[in-house]
């Protein structure tokens, strides 16, 4: 049931408001009407009106209010629309139901949240097989000019994550329903090259040292583990072998809830150092008695925000480093082991890759810069051969 309420405005009565719900969303739309009692009325027939064509299925939302936000994303369908499938809305929700027991819980929420905004707002009132290619276009075209959430600039790995369920669903539809997959032909927005920002070994040694105290050996343990934020979250004291001198990657933390490793080659053993297994021993003075390894003072796992606000940013400032992301300890481990001399395949295993590939695409740059020393070798053999022949 919609209802008329009053929006203030400094040193004024206020303007009306009509406030009602459309296909399953809660619609505001101010008004330039003061709230006085006939205004009142006047904007409460309107509101009735609009609730008899909701319910009649003859509301258009672009009639009532041309300059909202909102007309684009409830676009009247065409008439030739009624396909005999199930809504967007319905058949989504069948889709999850019948999926989510091969997702992880990150995944569930992530394409939940999606669902609800934007694709819901978009397509929920569409019969599945009437949306076209042209529409899916027009829509990530929509998502490319538009802010995202906390009105930043949604980037193209965003957009395609978004477009991703979108594809998911209208596939299955296709089939199930047997009309044409609207979706065959378009293809991901590029992503480009992601760029990372390592520490060299020394600013490790700083970080690690002017660090809080109560983070020290949580961040030794990152920088010389390579370990996702939430596998050294969900960390286990039982996943922790001291004779073995390993640590068990096996269950992680995302938003303080427990999941499982990010892919089957996430599933590892990894070396504790000599640095790792001091810290470590020392941590255990702290929080032995806990579950977690690393966790607050009640043994519930860590808060990422609050980690990076309150603790990671500060000591970034407080040192005169660039703001990077606490993530960046992974992609350190690796650049540090590979510059050391490491093997490759053994680099990757530590970092739950299945094979070298991806050290060689994102790292390989990083290493000369590190050693100062990569190409030395063939140098020296092509000037001693040179050398060589000019002496005889």
């Amino acid at each position: 049931m919609g209802s008329i309420t009053v929006r203030k405005s400094k040193g004024g009565a206020g303007h009306l408001v009509i406030d009602f719900r459309y296909q399953g969303v809660r619609c505001r739309e101010q008004t330039l009407l003061e709230d006085t009692p006939s205004n009142r009325s006047r904007l409460q027939k309107v509101l009735d009106k609009i609730e008899r064509e909701i319910a009649t299925g003859v509301f258009s939302y672009a009639k009532y209010f041309p300059h909202s936000k909102r007309a684009a994303e409830f676009r009247p369908l065409p008439s030739s629309s009624h396909t005999g499938t199930p809504l967007f809305r319905d058949f989504a929700e069948i889709w999850m139901s019948e999926n989510v027991v091969r997702w992880k819980k990150s995944v569930i929420k992530g394409y939940r949240y999606t669902l609800e905004n934007p694709l819901f707002p978009r397509f929920g009132h569409y019969e599945v097989g009437a949306i076209t290619k042209a529409d899916i276009l027009a829509f990530r075209a929509e998502l490319s000019t538009t802010l995202g959430k906390g009105g930043i600039k949604r980037s193209p790995s965003r957009i395609n994550n978004i477009m991703k369920p979108l594809r998911g669903i209208l596939g299955e539809a296709s089939e199930r329903y047997d009309f044409p997959n609207p979706f065959r032909s378009i293809k991901k927005i590029p992503e480009g090259k992601k760029e990372i920002h390592p520490f060299t070994l020394d600013e490790v040694m700083l970080l690690c040292k002017k660090i809080r105290g109560d983070y020290h050996n949580y961040l030794v343990t990152r920088f010389f583990t390579g370990m996702r934020s939430g596998e050294i979250d969900g960390l286990k004291w039982k996943y922790v072998d001291f004779d073995l001198g390993i640590i068990a990657v096996r269950e992680t933390v995302v938003d303080r809830e427990e999941d499982t490793p990010k892919t089957q080659s996430s599933y590892r053993d990894i070396m504790m150092l000599p640095i790792v297994r001091e810290a470590l021993l020392d941590q255990r003075k702290y929080s032995g008695s806990m579950e977690l390894v690393f966790c607050s003072r009640s043994g519930t796992p860590l808060h990422q925000n609050n980690f990076r606000r309150r603790v990671w940013r500060p000591l970034l400032n407080r040192l005169g480093l660039p703001i990077r992301r606490p993530y960046e300890t992974r992609h350190t481990a690796a650049t540090i082991w590979l510059a050391s001399g490491e093997n490759p395949e053994w680099v990757a295993r530590q970092l739950g890759h299945t094979n070298t590939e991806m050290l060689f695409r994102v790292y390989s740059r990083y290493i000369p810069n590190l050693t100062r020393n990569d190409g030395s070798a063939i140098r020296a053999l092509i000037e001693t051969r040179v050398g060589g022949s000019d002496d005889e």
